[in-house]
């Protein structure tokens, strides 16, 4: 008896140890991307996989974007996987993050697309593909009426799930798709978790819904926030269809599923891929997700527009930068939200706000701010900071940063308070951005904000009203840089100029989710539309305007409908000014707006393109000193070589320049080629403007195009006159413009100096 009870308990230890070593080494694994050297169909991985006891934890195989795949492995697995002959690397899942009326009006497009080239080649034929957190497929910006039968061509489809019923799409809304699988392995010890957001193509954030209806959403009437800009809301594009793919979810978003849904859209047949989010400024191209998956996509002729990030203004925080990606900033609308904080003393400061309840009244009340006498954490509002017995029946003075701007509200109602004050610090300086608060509120610049703090500190009673004033068209000065937009110059590239265009990405209207209010998950109020800002909102309208270029010249490529948007773009706003920037009140540069910001009505009729093909893009790539593998890891080619190569990358046709003068060169040359897409017989004289310090010979400097698609090449010397006399880096800007009595082609330059 004795015996057999310890037989027993040494079973049950044995049984225990086991199941502790599988849990172990389920627990242990990741996702990883593997890249293969040669494009294989997925029952030609099943050895390879076999081989390293990882079969079953297949997520992915990639066709059209990647040759290769994404697996759930341990750290054995991997060594296994990276000592095949067969595979050319083996790289840990990525996370990347979100960037997040009146704007037809705006650009210009309400006159567009009454033009006679736009009535004869409608964008009914056009697939926009998002990326996104995927789609609110009830909302009335995805209605189809007037809008004919789905393309022959198309191959994709809507998916079903328990709470998305495939017949909710139409003819405007043609594909909703999710991808999840390194989403679920995401667990902080691996393996498969619990997902957090149901499984379908189902938008539950509101991110995507409003980039998908910006770039491509129905005309509807009587759009409004919560009484806030009222109007008709339509996308760039209202003729053109929806495809979503959802790939972002509570987490983030994986680059496994994100190339999972770039390699569908590819299949399913997408003209246009807009993604709204993107990982770091620094990532080389062979290690960045969204730049190999878009190379795919330009290789078949789409065009990829990516936002270019939200942590500006500092200096080369880009992301998305790859050449063959349109790098979307953000600027403002000529539409403002005005509210107003008036103090005791009689001063009156101004700011935005979309609160939509009931006002305070004409009673002040007290005014109270947390600075440094207090927890540090008390001045920025963080949940749990603020002292209700000082904070009841008052407003607060809170500073902007950490937590979100709508959370700093609802700290300030949970610790009794009526209102809020909140201020842009240094690093947001004069920009602000509208918010749908569940407390009266304004947000003011950080000039106005110092002020309001210091009189909080030194009255002896100090009080506050808050007043709003609804919307205001015709705002001037406008376009204005965003504050928050990412700034070059571009991190992995420096010859690249970044990013390429701006356009409207502050406080934009457009539909939303009926999962969550406007302001997020605490929030109970419900909303057809919702105001947003950030570079995820910039990066559709550029999106949409280029399915517009592409139905009215089918023929153009990706790299001609870039340059179209590139060169016509504008750098004066509406007073006639040079652009400003929302950080204070200096003039900006192309660091933060690229060429300009987008004007889709001389888009359509450049003149003139920079084309650049694969092959072109392939030349750069060996321009970069990249290894062959790493060219591989980007071309989807098993033969690529470098036999052909540019002298440097900043030799590639691209539309803008970037010219780096190190301390051993002083003088740089490039090389364009500039295809007639405007009238035969056309003649251009080339016009420059740049730095005392640097001299600039373009020749020939006049071009003669005799038949339409004719190419010509000129090149251009930037001679540097400046000394470097320490290891700073200073910059200075100019451009090149070659016109005629039609059309005007415009290509920004930056000059950096730098101790190389």
């Amino acid at each position: 008896m004795k015996s057999s009870t310890s037989t027993l308990y040494i079973l049950f230890y044995l049984v225990m140890l086991l199941l502790s070593v599988t849990v172990m080494a389920l627990t242990n694994k990741k996702t990883y991307i593997v890249h293969m050297k040669h494009n294989k169909n997925a029952s030609m991985y099943s050895p390879i996989l076999q081989s390293s006891s990882s079969s079953d934890s297949l997520l992915y195989t990639y066709t059209h974007a990647y040759n290769g795949f994404a697996v759930s492995l341990d750290t054995k697995q991997v060594q296994e996987l990276r000592s095949s002959d067969s595979v050319l690397g083996v790289y840990e899942d990525t996370l990347y993050s979100l960037h997040t009326t009146r704007t037809p009006e705006f650009l210009g497009l309400l006159q567009i697309q009454t033009h006679s080239q736009f009535l004869h080649q409608p964008s009914y034929d056009v697939v926009i593909g998002v990326l996104d957190t995927g789609v609110w497929p009830e909302s009335q910006s995805f209605h189809d009426s007037q809008i004919p039968q789905i393309p022959s061509r198309w191959r994709g489809k809507c998916e079903s799930a328990p709470d998305f019923d495939s017949s909710l799409c139409n003819k405007k809304l043609i594909g909703a798709r999710s991808f999840s699988k390194g989403y679920l392995m995401a667990s902080p010890g691996g393996g498969r978790k619990k997902s957090v957001d149901p499984i379908s193509p189902r938008d539950r954030d509101g991110h995507g819904t409003h980039t998908a209806t910006t770039a491509a959403g129905s005309a509807v009437a009587n759009a409004t926030l919560l009484g806030y800009a009222t109007g008709t809301a339509r996308g760039m594009a209202p003729q053109a269809r929806i495809a979503v793919y959802k790939v972002c979810w509570t987490d983030g978003c994986f680059a496994s599923d994100i190339l999972a849904g770039i390699d569908q859209a590819i299949q399913d047949g997408v003209d246009v891929l807009s993604l709204s989010l993107g990982g770091s400024s620094s990532t080389p191209y062979y290690f960045d997700t969204i730049a190999i998956g878009a190379f795919a996509a330009v290789e078949r002729g789409i065009f990829v527009s990516c936002s270019a990030g939200n942590t500006g203004p500092r200096s080369g925080s880009l992301s998305n930068v790859a050449p063959w990606i349109m790098t979307v900033g953000a600027g403002t609308l000529d539409r403002d939200f005005p509210a107003y904080a008036t103090l005791g003393n009689g001063k009156r400061f101004s700011g935005v706000s979309l609160y939509s309840g009931e006002g305070m009244g004409n009673e002040p009340v007290g005014l109270v701010y947390f600075n440094e006498r207090f927890n540090s954490s008390s001045s920025i509002c963080m949940p749990g900071s603020l002292d209700s017995e000082i904070v009841r029946g008052k407003v607060v003075v809170c500073d902007r940063g950490v937590n979100s701007r709508v959370e700093k509200g609802t700290v300030v109602i949970d610790a009794g308070g009526v209102g809020m004050i909140l201020a842009n610090t240094a690093a947001s300086g004069e920009g602000v951005v509208a918010d749908s608060y569940l407390v009266p509120a304004v947000s003011v610049g950080k000039n106005e904000g110092d002020e309001i703090k210091k009189y909080a500190a030194l009255d002896s009673n100090p009080t506050a009203i808050l007043n709003f004033g609804g919307t205001v068209l015709n705002v001037k000065p406008s376009p204005v840089v965003a504050s928050f937009s990412s700034r070059g110059p571009n991190g992995v590239t420096p010859q690249i100029l970044k990013p390429d265009v701006i356009g409207p990405g502050v406080n934009i209207l457009a539909g939303w989710t009926g999962a969550v209010g406007p302001s997020g998950s605490q929030d109970t109020r419900k909303a057809q539309f919702n105001i947003m800002s950030g570079t995820s909102m910039s990066c559709p309208h550029i999106s949409g305007v280029a399915a517009l270029l592409k139905a009215a010249h089918p023929e153009w490529s990706p790299s001609a409908i870039k340059s179209a948007l590139m060169t016509t773009a504008y750098t004066l706003d509406n007073t006639e000014s040079p652009l400003r920037d929302a950080m204070g009140e200096a003039l900006s540069t192309p660091w933060a707006y690229g060429s300009g910001h987008v004007n889709p009505q001389k888009a359509l009729s450049p003149g003139l393109v920079y084309d650049a093909d694969i092959e072109d893009y392939i030349a750069f790539l060996c321009s970069l000193n990249y290894s062959l593998d790493h060219v591989k890891l980007i071309v989807k080619r098993p033969n690529v070589n470098c036999s052909t190569y540019l002298s440097g990358p900043g030799d590639l046709n691209y539309p803008s320049f970037s010219v780096v003068f190190g301390n051993n060169s002083g003088v740089v040359q490039y090389k364009r080629t500039l295809t007639n897409v405007g009238e035969a017989e056309s003649v251009y004289d080339v016009a420059v403007s740049g730095p005392s310090t640097v001299g600039i010979i373009v020749n020939p400097t006049k071009l003669v195009f005799e038949q339409v698609g004719e190419r010509q090449t000129y090149m251009v010397k930037f001679i540097s006159n400046k000394d470097i006399v320490d290891d700073s880096v200073t910059s200075e800007f100019g451009s090149i413009t070659w016109s005629n009595k039609q059309h005007q082609v415009r290509s920004p330059i930056a000059f950096t100096w730098t101790i190389l």
